[in-house]
């Protein structure tokens, strides 16, 4: 693989850009050094304490987020495939969000879980549990990997760095705030990662629509590109995919994405439902995700756009996006996954520069450091401390965590070069998801829903779902199956998803289900009604904190983005 210093894609940094990275990562490291003050006990280090407001977890649920899957992923996909690729966040985020807020978030932090996996120890029993533990904790690694390879890109295009140097540095920056502080320092650092990546973002998307004479030019220039009106409208979404048939593209994006592959992601993975669960107040963690989706409905405008313009005014997409949409190597050397940076080479002046490569690092380290407070969290409490060592002092756990994140940066260094092999970093985390996120989430809405359903069917229908998904993607490698585009993942989370629900239905009527009394508070049936309510007097009361208004809102205003694009 060719260094993209190596390739002539070098930036033009000046002196006034480094100074700008300079201060930024001063400041990272010093949001690190105050978390660690607040850091006294392990639920400290790995759920802030349950202490944080919901404007604050809410911003970092969303900049958690704002990782590689966010801005170079979905920018590449706005240069393989434009406008459908809108359909990640209006229809495959923001539902799924809604509904993390309104019907799991009082079953998470009611029941005082301190992990996604510990619920599933409760509802399922120690294999089940075990398990989930054992997959999320390869899942965290693989996609901190995507992350750590992204942000080391950066480093590699702008000083020239060797690859390796360059992962190594990167990783060393986010591990010293997060080894640090843990969560507090990580979701602080979001909350202001998030505003860094919008100053970032933004102007590079204003400069580019006057490059390319506004919205208006922008249609026009792809109209007459190899990738054609396609790209240009979000429904039916053919070309992102890879169906060929509009019902069962719009089938595919529906279910694959929209429920299976959505859902999966936003109300079972631990990455995102931690940062609920550090709120002061139940109120407070049901309106973390739909705090949330506004700005989730917003950010395709900055990162989607931009991935589109370049491809129709970087010299290299203009040479070769017609191989790039065929899936074949592109003769200058570069992929869709370099758009950004290619943008900001050739759009944006010094002092700028410094700002939107600063935008982009930001993204790359929330998303890392997100995945590691995860793992440690799942690492030390889910594995460490239910099966390995489980009475000691509180500080052997919090000293844990901090040697367990020192750990998962040196596997995610590793998981990086593993990234470093595909040429669409996006497709690369959907099929991850297919793999993890889709067969937990038919165990989880199943088990939540359906009291008769048992401890062996949690964890046989796990494995067969995940088992199930791997099988698709392979086939799909060894091109037994013909799917294009993104289709691969929407089938195999589909594929999961009906597996592990059938697989687990037909286990629970052979075996015994526990009795109604072990299951309350974790089956929605067996749960009184006001353990579910949240307390909206004092500091959670006014219109403007109930999260069935809020979601009202954010839903409407979902459903009119959809039908003006």
């Amino acid at each position: 693989m060719p260094f993209l210093a190596d390739a002539n894609l070098r930036l033009d940094a000046s002196p006034i850009d480094y100074i700008e990275l300079a201060f930024y990562f001063v400041l990272v490291l010093g949001i690190g050094a105050l978390a660690r003050r607040q850091v006294s006990s392990s639920l400290d280090f790995l759920l802030s304490g349950r202490s944080l407001p919901a404007w604050v977890t809410g911003l970092a649920f969303i900049s958690a987020n704002l990782g590689a899957v966010e801005v170079m992923g979905m920018s590449a996909n706005g240069v393989l495939y434009g406008l459908p690729t809108v359909h990640y966040f209006w229809i495959g985020a923001i539902p799924a969000m809604l509904f993390l807020g309104l019907v799991m978030m009082p079953f998470y932090y009611g029941s005082k879980v301190r992990s996604v996996p510990e619920f599933m120890r409760r509802r399922f029993g120690p294999t089940a549990h075990l398990v989930n533990g054992i997959s999320f904790a390869a899942a965290q690694i693989l996609i901190a990997g995507a992350n750590l390879f992204l942000l080391a890109s950066v480093v590699n295009l702008l000083l020239g760095w060797p690859l390796w140097v360059s992962i190594v540095v990167a990783a060393a920056i986010v591990l010293g705030y997060t080894a640090l502080g843990g969560l507090s320092a990580a979701i602080y650092n979001e909350v202001l990662q998030f505003f860094v990546i919008v100053v970032a973002l933004l102007p590079l998307t204003i400069v580019g629509l006057v490059k390319v004479g506004g919205w208006q030019g922008l249609v026009d220039k792809i109209t007459h590109s190899p990738g054609g009106t396609e790209q240009l409208h979000s429904w039916p979404g053919d070309n992102l995919t890879g169906f060929g048939n509009n019902f069962l593209s719009v089938l595919g994006i529906v279910f694959g994405l929209g429920f299976v592959l959505s859902f999966g992601y936003w109300t079972t993975n631990f990455v995102e439902v931690q940062r609920a669960m550090a709120s002061k107040s139940m109120s407070a963690a049901r309106r973390t995700p739909i705090i949330g989706a506004f700005p989730k409905m917003l950010v395709p405008f900055i990162v989607i756009i931009p991935g589109m313009i370049a491809g129709v005014v970087v010299p290299e997409y203009l040479q070769d996006k017609g191989l790039l949409l065929a899936d074949k190597p592109a003769t200058s050397g570069v992929t869709a996954n370099n758009a950004l940076l290619l943008l900001m080479r050739d759009l944006l002046p010094n002092g700028i520069l410094g700002i939107a490569i600063a935008g982009l690092l930001a993204s790359f380290m929330a998303g890392m450091a997100a995945n590691l407070s995860s793992f440690n969290t799942v690492f030390t409490y889910d594995i460490w401390q239910t099966y390995v060592k489980k009475d000691k002092p509180d500080g052997y756990y919090l000293n844990l965590g901090r040697k367990t994140t020192v750990v998962a940066t040196v596997l995610a260094i590793g998981t990086a070069f593993v990234a470093s092999q595909s040429a669409n970093i996006l497709t690369y985390l959907q099929d991850l998801f297919s793999f993890f996120n889709a067969p937990l989430f038919a165990t989880f809405i199943l088990g939540m829903f359906w009291k008769r359903m048992t401890a062996a069917a949690g964890w046989i229908g796990l494995v067969a779902g995940t088992a199930s998904a791997i099988t698709i993607w392979a086939l799909s490698q060894l091109d037994v199956l013909s799917l294009a585009g993104q289709g691969t993942s929407f089938v195999a989370a589909g594929t999961a998803f009906v597996v592990d629900i059938v697989v687990s239905i037909g286990v629970s009527l052979a075996t015994q289900p526990k009795p109604d009394a072990q299951l309350v508070g974790l089956v929605y049936s067996l749960t009184p009604r006001d353990a579910l309510k949240h307390d909206n007097t004092g500091e959670n009361a006014g219109w403007y904190r109930k999260p069935g208004l809020l979601a009202g809102i954010v839903l409407v205003l979902t459903i009119a983005l959809n039908i003006i694009f």
